[in-house]
């Protein structure tokens, strides 16, 4: 590429991109990440001049998220998350915006209910830990747990934690397993588990599938495993009157309250629909 103002730098992107059926945005967005400059910083600087060496760097990622599909946030290392920024790699799911409804729905239930204790909530199959770190900064009072199966993940989630200097304690362990072990308990259990059936694979776009971690995507049982799993652990870890939070398909509403409701048959169960009119979220108060 021989012009290298930052507007022709960034119109080459933007019409590979098109070209290659992805979001033009991601020009914009990987270019600001390369100048190391805020948005409003980049668009008053439209028409400096762009070092070689940058633009070598900044064409060999956006060719590798047009042909390839690497997600732009392994590219440049981090994703938002509830207003602020977490690391992120190939070890872990990355965040997803109907998560943060998630967590806005467990940080306004924890506020609206009267404890005479430190409320105590874990975060099972944690991931990048975002779910256990935003809670643990949004709920000053909280004592918070995190667990992952995957000793890579945990090191993100610990990576993360430390960086917002959160006093959050991670296990590792199969999702409750290890507060089993410990004879721990809590009020709250709070879960994004994997919950796509392998049917749905060939629906997925590339940048999920041949990059998310098959972990924290995929689940037997019609996507259903890892609710069940939760569940029947739940009755060694959930205190009287707890509350669990699940994170939810679009279509798996009935069957995630059918299988709450066969472990826990007198409890309160709402189904929330998430920003996009879908059910996402399912809340079940003992």
């Amino acid at each position: 590429m021989k012009k290298n103002r930052q507007y022709e730098v960034l119109e080459w992107a933007s019409l590979f991109l098109e070209k290659h059926h992805r979001e033009k945005r991601v020009a914009e967005l990987l270019l600001q990440h390369h100048l190391q400059v805020s948005r409003s910083e980049f668009f008053v600087t439209m028409r400096d001049s762009v070092p070689e060496e940058v633009i070598a760097r900044y064409e060999k990622d956006i060719v590798k998220h047009a042909k390839q599909g690497v997600p732009i946030q392994h590219l440049i290392g981090y994703e938002s998350f509830y207003g602020r920024t977490f690391h992120v790699n190939q070890h872990v799911l990355i965040p997803r915006p109907e998560t943060e409804e998630l967590v806005q729905h467990v940080i306004q239930y924890t506020n609206s209910k009267i404890v005479d204790k430190i409320p105590t909530i874990v975060d099972a199959g944690t991931g990048s830990g975002i779910i256990a770190i935003t809670l643990a900064l949004e709920l000053k009072n909280a004592s918070i747990y995190a667990t992952d199966i995957s000793n890579k993940a945990l090191a993100t989630a610990r990576e993360n934690s430390q960086h917002y200097h959160t006093n959050i304690r991670f296990y590792q362990g199969d999702f409750l397993i290890p507060l089993i072990e410990q004879h721990m308990q809590v009020d709250i259990i709070v879960s994004n588990p994997p919950y796509i059936s392998r049917d749905e694979v060939s629906e997925l776009p590339d940048t999920v599938k041949n990059f998310d971690p098959e972990l924290a995507l995929f689940a037997d049982e019609n996507g259903l495993a890892a609710y069940k799993q939760i569940l029947s652990q739940s009755k060694q870890v959930l205190r009287k009157n707890g509350c669990i939070a699940f994170e939810i398909g679009h279509e798996q509403g009935e069957a995630v309250t059918f299988l709450v409701k066969k472990t826990y048959p007198n409890s309160d169960i709402n189904v929330l629909k998430d920003i996009n009119g879908k059910d996402r979220i399912l809340f079940a108060k003992l």
